[in-house]
């Protein structure tokens, strides 16, 4: 972790205190994450949120934000990075790092979206967070948890049925999604989002999962020409992501310091998040439209036999969860509730 202790320095070089300016910066710290700046989490949430804590800590604090993995190593080890304060934030999905963080996946079964909306859905993976996950990121304090809105198909051939999707090699950002993929009886292939773009420039697959909003950077609407919703505009999935702090960064600040961190975290932060990917998937939308591209969109009945046929992916993470000493039914009903409350 990077951090400056400015009057520390100056007691050390024997330089008197009284004229040491108030509001001088104390604190300099490194967030890194994987996707480019003008990307909707980072326009829209990471900078916004860089600066007002910057604005609020009267320049005591200064953040400075690394895209696109400037600063090396591969998206699923920013988790890794963070927690062992090479870094001192980090944007990541936690289904980057399969089965480390069990609980996080009952958001990421299939159809666990409020009305395909994130703002919703971040809420109640917030507060479902709140109430089922503290212990779930040591050495790391949390800013929030979010998601994005509803998660879709992008291919280069047309899926108007279930079965079209047989044999597809298709992208999946998780351990459970790759699991409803393989159920629905495409073939699955794992790869952090930046690896997409030439993945299926190669062939080495024939489309993506991914909401509307990621279509934007990896310019998928150019890469492949038909896009696959459920009806209703209910998520076929979403993804799970978490804003995380190195704890002794954290611990390092002042109280009102830490009470600026801690103002700007929580269901607030998680919403904010949401509405930044809502904003990006709609413009998303549009381009694809405008480009000409198919947008299938599946009628209730199909869709419920999407639904019907990844069903056994819920049943056998509710046996997975049990076998390691969790209740998975309790789990998969809260999320439910949570999202029922916070549909919009």
């Amino acid at each position: 972790m990077i951090r400056k202790y400015i009057a520390a320095g100056l007691v050390a070089a024997g330089v008197a205190l009284a004229p040491f300016a108030a509001g001088a910066q104390e604190f300099t710290f490194k967030l890194h994450q994987f996707l480019p700046l003008k990307s909707s989490v980072p326009a829209e949430f990471l900078q916004p949120w860089i600066e007002k804590i910057e604005k609020e800590s009267g320049g005591r604090i200064k953040i400075e934000h690394y895209p696109s993995m400037q600063l090396g190593g591969k998206p699923p080890e920013l988790i890794q990075q963070v927690t062992d304060g090479a870094v001192d934030f980090v944007w990541t999905l936690p289904g980057y790092t399969p089965g480390r963080f069990p609980k996080a996946e009952a958001f990421e079964l299939p159809f666990m979206v409020a009305n395909g909306n994130a703002e919703a859905t971040s809420k109640a993976f917030q507060e479902y967070y709140e109430k089922h996950m503290a212990d779930q990121f040591p050495g790391l304090k949390i800013i929030c948890v979010h998601t994005h809105g509803a998660g879709l198909l992008h291919t280069k051939d047309p899926v108007n049925k279930l079965e079209d999707i047989k044999d597809m090699k298709l992208r999946g950002p998780t351990r459970v999604i790759t699991q409803m993929l393989e159920t629905l009886g495409a073939v699955p292939v794992g790869m952090p989002v930046p690896a997409v773009p030439e993945a299926v420039s190669k062939g080495v697959i024939d489309g993506a999962l991914i909401p509307w909003e990621v279509t934007l950077p990896l310019k998928m609407a150019e890469l492949v020409h038909n896009h696959t919703a459920m009806s209703g505009d209910r998520g076929l999935y979403s993804a799970t992501f978490v804003f995380a702090m190195n704890q002794a960064s954290y611990d390092s600040l002042p109280d009102d310091l830490k009470k600026i961190i801690d103002d700007n975290s929580g269901v607030e932060a998680a919403a904010t998040a949401g509405r930044a990917m809502d904003k990006y998937d709609a413009i998303a939308l549009k381009k694809a439209e405008d480009a000409g591209n198919s947008i299938i969109v599946l009628d209730e009945a199909e869709t419920q036999r999407w639904k019907d046929a990844a069903a056994p992916v819920v049943d056998k993470w509710i046996a997975d969860m049990n076998a390691n000493g969790l209740d998975g039914q309790a789990m998969v009903d809260d999320a439910r509730a949570l999202l029922e409350k916070n549909a919009m």
